[in-house]
């Protein structure tokens, strides 16, 4: 089977040939650069590096968040056209899901989350077989890492914002917290296509990015007519 993967959930944006058991190619860059401008060329360049023809894909996966409004739009948007147009499935993956799965060789709890500014963020919680744990949320960090002491397990942090958490993170969890390296913070595309492979495709239609709140223009007009 060969797998197209698309993420541009994130400021993180990838591109990754699966074909079958082996990962052919993969893009990945880590810049805050315009994802709309990057994404078509990145895919051009793996699918001429790797020799494969777009009608030679049997599907295409994408992470439909929740991360960025914009760059989910951006991802979406493409592998739906791809997909229609060849005529073959598509496939969404969570991103937190994409960023959990680096963690699956550790012995305890799994915390990907995204930083979703004025102290939230987009987040969820594995076990090491990829179970939820507990279903994405988007909630101030401080009161879900006070929910995670509870636990009294040892507890994995993923993500790209590391950084803006860190401090918050050790300061409440103490040694209950574990950090890994850099490589390990952001999502694989080639990852996501591994997970696609494993999942029944559903309706290229019924795909839509997963928010999991309301983008602030659409929050504020719904508050205006609630006044009305």
């Amino acid at each position: 089977m060969n797998i197209l993967a698309i993420d541009t959930s994130n400021y993180v944006m990838g591109v990754a040939v699966l074909k079958e058991e082996t990962v052919a190619a993969e893009f990945v860059t880590n810049i805050k650069k315009n994802h709309s401008i990057r994404l078509m060329p990145a895919i051009d360049h793996v699918m001429r590096e790797t020799g494969t023809k777009p009608e030679e894909l049997d599907r295409i996966a994408v992470a439909h968040g929740p991360g960025s409004y914009t760059g989910l739009r951006i991802g979406l948007t493409t592998a739906k056209t791809m997909a229609w147009t060849l005529g073959i499935p598509v496939v969404g993956v969570s991103s937190l899901e994409a960023v959990a799965r680096q963690g699956v060789f550790f012995d305890g709890y799994v915390c990907p989350f995204f930083d979703a500014r004025r102290g939230l963020v987009y987040t969820g919680l594995y076990n090491k077989d990829m179970d939820v744990l507990r279903e994405e949320t988007n909630i101030l960090m401080e009161e879900w890492l006070e929910s995670l002491k509870e636990s009294e397990q040892p507890i994995l942090f993923l993500s790209q914002d590391l950084s803006v958490h860190k401090e918050k993170i050790r300061e409440m969890l103490g040694d209950q917290a574990v950090f890994p390296s850099a490589p390990y913070q952001f999502a694989r595309p080639s990852i996501i296509a591994a997970a696609a492979k494993e999942r029944d495709p559903g309706s290229l239609h019924a795909l839509v990015p997963n928010y999991l709140r309301l983008p602030e223009a659409e929050a504020k007009w719904l508050e205006q007519q609630e006044k009305q």
